[in-house]
Parts: structure tokens; sequence; C-alpha cells
């Protein structure tokens, strides 16, 4: 026979949203009852696992697609500017978090590494340079060097230039104060923590539906093997990466009529031998290629996880109809619906560039993945380098067929549901996206709430490019206890 039970919050996923959102609100209101339900047998198990994302710890400051070169040759870092924002309030509240002994071990989640852009031919030279020029001005980037030395590139990326030959111009962007996150073992903690604060965790339990009663409550019907039972809840947050948007349908709410998604699946090549890895010790991002989605901009990595070094290359992009890793080959078919007909098949005719892009990627072989990471690394040999599927991302496809690129939070209008969506830079900036969430969800708590987020994120509302002085202060505190110095 089917249970009820009541609590004030329920996060669906137990994944960095909801691990974030869920601490934040522990922090400000201890004595509300939260309840997370995670479809998987442990935390951060699918988009936030450290092999299902890129973890670079997202700030913009390699990343050339937040910069974008204006038609009259102007460079807009307006992105730029706003995600490096972002990830210094998440920088704040790890910290914090570390401090007040709430969690451990922040190496464990969270190293040092450079940044770097790394570009050829004379039109990306250009635009680099002209990034450059503007970035290496604003505090949130001071410390960036750029050079078009070969030399110059030989110390910073020894493996990247070990016979590179051509003509073409070269140029690179380097800035040392750059991280690696691993998002699952941040997770972990996170969770860890919560559950020693009273909240319950539900492993291994899938939502089958979310619907509103009589009451403006939210019904989170759930299983667990052959068990259902159904909570009552005040406020619901659906985080569960791809497995969001056919919740949002299951709601019924106003504001997810009209919204698809697409799936794209990632492929890395790994690469664990100590003896190339010791040679790049960097996260070096290019430009995507013409036609390719802005998540497709290639990078090399030195990544840290479970303690031990390793190089990640790619990504390549793959196509499944599952929305999440775990998900049914039915998801994508099943989420298109009367109300969102319209916008998937407008999409489709928008973007065909896209299709054509994935299909081209389904038809790399490993020789072809070699050859593009080759481009990167001259010497590579294909023995050295495993491939990995890495998560599905949905991307969001919004009324009249515009396909979204980024993190996007979808919110009725009295805040009592909401649903994040999208993909990168996600993670990095879960603090920031959370914090807003509450802003808009509790209206009504926000204002009492905001003298205790200003002790949690000092600078929250302040911001850092116009404060140059606070910024460096900021940075130096976190770094220390971040053990990044």
């Amino acid at each position: 026979m089917a249970k009820q039970k009541k609590a004030d919050v329920v996060l669906v996923g137990a994944g960095v949203m909801s691990a974030t959102l869920g601490t934040l609100i522990k922090e400000l209101e201890p004595e509300w009852n939260i309840i997370i339900v995670e479809k998987l047998g442990a935390a951060g198990l699918e988009s936030t696992d450290p092999w299902n994302n890129a973890g670079t710890g997202h700030s913009a400051l390699c990343e050339l697609n937040y910069s974008v070169e204006q038609p009259d040759g102007t460079m807009d870092v307006t992105k730029a500017i706003k995600i490096n924002e972002q990830f210094q309030v998440s920088r704040q509240f790890w910290s914090y978090l570390v401090n007040s002994g709430q969690i451990d071990n922040p190496q464990d989640f969270i190293m040092p590494i450079p940044h770097m852009s790394f570009i050829e031919g004379k039109k990306n030279v250009d635009f680099l340079r002209k990034r450059y020029a503007v970035l290496s001005q604003n505090p949130l980037f001071e410390g960036m060097e750029y050079t078009e030395d070969p030399e110059k590139m030989k110390e910073w990326v020894p493996l990247m230039m070990e016979s590179r030959t051509g003509n073409d111009p070269m140029a690179a962007t380097r800035i040392e104060n750059g991280t690696d996150v691993n998002f699952g073992a941040l997770t972990t903690k996170l969770i860890d923590n919560l559950v020693k604060k009273g909240v319950t965790v539900h492993y291994n339990t899938t939502v089958k539906d979310v619907s509103r009663n009589s009451d403006g409550q939210w019904d989170i019907k759930m299983r667990s093997g052959h068990h259902t039972e159904t909570v009552t809840a005040r406020f619901v947050f659906l985080g569960a990466g791809g497995g969001s948007l056919p919740l949002l349908q299951k709601s019924g709410i106003t504001e997810g009529k009209g919204i698809g998604g697409f799936p794209i699946s990632g492929l890395f090549m790994v690469c664990k031998n100590p003896e190339v890895v010791k040679e790049h010790h960097a996260k070096v991002y290019s430009k995507a290629k013409v036609g390719a989605p802005p998540m497709s901009v290639p990078h090399l990595d030195t990544r840290y996880i479970d303690g031990e070094e390793s190089l990640l290359f790619g990504p390549f992009a793959g196509f499944s109809p599952k929305f999440l890793k775990t998900g049914s080959f039915l998801d994508l078919p099943l989420s298109v619906k009367p109300h969102n007909l319209a916008t998937m098949l407008l999409c489709a005719v928008k973007e065909l560039g896209l299709v054509k892009y994935l299909i081209g990627q389904l038809m790399l072989n490993d020789e072809a993945r070699l050859k593009d990471l080759q481009n990167f690394v001259p010497n590579a040999k294909l023995e050295d380098w495993d491939l990995i599927v890495a998560g599905q991302r949905v991307q969001v496809i919004k009324p009249k067929g515009v396909l979204q690129f980024g993190t996007e939070v979808v919110c009725a209008a009295d805040g009592s549901i909401a649903a994040l969506l999208g993909a990168s830079p996600g993670a990095s900036v879960a603090v920031d996206v959370m914090v807003n969430l509450l802003k808009r969800c509790f209206p009504q708590e926000f204002p009492q709430w905001e003298g205790r987020i200003r002790e949690m994120i000092p600078t929250y509302g302040i911001p850092l490019e116009k404060n140059p002085d606070l910024l460096k202060q900021v940075q130096a505190s976190t770094a220390a206890t971040l053990k990044l110095n």
C-alpha cells in the first residue's frame, strides 16, 4: 500500500545543482525538511561525474566561445565577465563550507591548473590578440599572458609543441590561477554534509510523476523497486540533468509549454600514460569548427580524478535519443508533445548545420579522432589514448525553434517549482544560479536571507570587476582556504 509523507522541499536528482541548492537552503532555514530523490545508487553519477564533464571550473579564462567578435571588429566579452564573476561566487561558498568545517580536504575536489587558449591561422590569431587586449585590462583576468612566440609556447605546453610543423601563425594566452574541479567529489561531500544535518536521500528511486494538488502543493510520486510512495512538498526542484525536461512536462506549468530538448552525447580521449601526462600541465582550449555547437570546443585538459592525474581530449559529439546516460531510448520521442512539436520542427529546419556536424562526428573512426588529437599533440599515438563516453547533455529548444546553449532555469509563476535545463557552464556557476533561483522562487523570504547569504558569500551583489582591491582580497583568501597557492 502506498505511503504518503510531507516535506518542505523535494530535490529531484543528487547532482551538484541539487546538492548546492540543498546546502544553501539548509544554511538559511535549518528546520526545513528536505528530501532528495536520486535514480541511481549514489550521488553525482550522471552529468556531475568527473568522467562525464570537462571539470574545468569554467571561469572564462580560456573558453573562446564566451567572447564574441562583433561585425565592427570590437570584442564583446560580456559573457566572459559574467561567468568569471559567477565562479568567484562558487569559490567563496566552497571556502565558507571549508572554513566552517562542513566539508574537508578541498584538494579532493579542486586543484590549481593554468588555463590557456591556443589557436592557429591569421584570422584566429587576430581574434585572440583582440580578446587579450580587452580581457587583460579587466581585473578579473589580471595576470593573463599573450604570446605568438613558439619558444614561449614550448615552455608552456611542451607536449603540444613537440614536432609541430607548418607555417601558419600561432598564438596563445595563459593565466596561472585557473582550476580543475572534480564536481563528483564535491557533490559527494555536500550530500554527506546534508545527510548529517537530517536531510533524507532516497537512492535507487525514480520519480514517476509530479502533479499539483488541490492545496497548491506538489505531489511527487516515486518508486523504488516494487514500492511506490508519494511525497507532498511546498517546493520542488527538478535538478535531474536531462531527466528534468520530462518531469517539467509532467508538472504541466505554463512556463514549461513549448520547450523542447535535443540530446547530444560526448566522447573523450583519455591518456593515463605517466610519460605523456607529465609533459602537459594545463587546460588548453581552442576554437570550435565551423558549424559545430559551442560545447564542442576542442580542449586538452589536465585532470585530477581520485588522486590520479590524466589528460582528456575532446569532446567528440555523439547522438543518442537518451536524455540521461542511464536513460531510455524513448526519451526523445516521448518528449515531443503537441505544445512543443512546432518548436522541434522549426529547430530542425534552423539547425541543419548542427545535424550535418553530428552526422560527420558519428562517422569518425579511431584514426579520424587521432588526427584531430594530433592537431593538438602532433606526436600522439593511438595506443596511449582510450575512448570514453561522457555524459548526455540535453540542449534546450525554446519556442520559435531557438536552440539554447547554456544553463537555463524555468520557474513557475508562483515559485513553487523550478527546473534546471541545459549544460555548460553549469556546475561551475551552480552557487550563483541557485542563489538567483532562491530569489525568484522565495521572494517573501529572500530579503530576510540576504544577510546570511553575505556571511557565506561576502561579495554577494558586488561586481568584483569594478572593485579590484576587494577582488584581490577575495581571490587570496579563497585560494588559501581551498589550498590553491
